[in-house]
């Protein structure tokens, strides 16, 4: 088994950096082989609507047509059995540089028919990790669950089975003292940093090991 997963924040030893680091030795408790790819590392664009990926009979047919330094990371996940995104939520979204690679990665497998089909090779299994400033009540009450369920659908369709993992109220900087946030109440950030933020460590751990033997258990099947 061979998981990658996608850090779509620019820290990297950071909320959503560490939480996938967790999900990946989960998924190393089962034996897989993993790494890591910190987008942050690459100079790459989203989709540039050239439609090459869709030209009828064209060589192209299916492909990104645009070449940048993500290419071969595009190449190598055809090959992987789980894919695990990971990002902070920015402005109610995922990071400008996540949304990139997500364009670049699903738009080229996504056939226009009714109903719409995907031209990836086969189904591996999808994590989506999210960290985030907001408690989960802000959350819920201006919408992000369309975010996360959004997500979801489109993994579903495209690449394969998806399963979202949230983490709410992230101790955001490491010097509070230093920064304008009055409205954020630090101790009890740094408490929860403590108490809350290993619990959800641990979930992703799990979720890294359950992708992983989700996928074992259905090679089995088919082998």
């Amino acid at each position: 088994m061979r998981v990658m997963a996608i850090n779509g924040s620019p820290r990297k030893e950071w909320n959503t950096g560490i939480m996938l680091k967790k999900a990946l030795e989960g998924a190393e408790s089962k034996g897989a082989e993993t790494e890591i790819i910190h987008l942050y590392d690459y100079n790459f664009k989203g989709c540039t609507s050239c439609f090459a990926c869709k030209i009828r009979g064209g060589k192209g047919y299916g492909t990104c047509g645009f070449t940048d330094e993500m290419t071969p990371v595009y190449e190598r996940i055809k090959e992987i059995d789980v894919l695990i995104l990971g990002s902070p939520i920015y402005f109610g979204d995922v990071t400008g540089e996540l949304r990139s690679f997500i364009e670049r990665l699903l738009f080229p497998y996504l056939v226009y028919s009714v109903p719409p089909k995907t031209l990836f090779p086969k189904k591996i299994g999808i994590g989506l990790i999210y960290t985030m400033n907001c408690p989960e009540e802000f959350a819920a009450k201006v919408g992000y669950d369309r975010l996360f369920t959004g997500n979801e659908q489109i993994m579903n369709m495209i690449l394969g089975k998806a399963e979202s993992l949230m983490s709410y109220e992230t101790y955001q900087f490491k010097d509070y003292s230093k920064v304008v946030a009055d409205g954020i109440d630090e101790a009890q950030r740094r408490k929860r940093r403590e108490e809350v933020f290993p619990i959800d460590c641990e979930k992703a751990f799990k979720l890294g090991a359950k992708l992983v033997e989700e996928e074992q258990k259905m090679s089995q099947k088919i082998y």
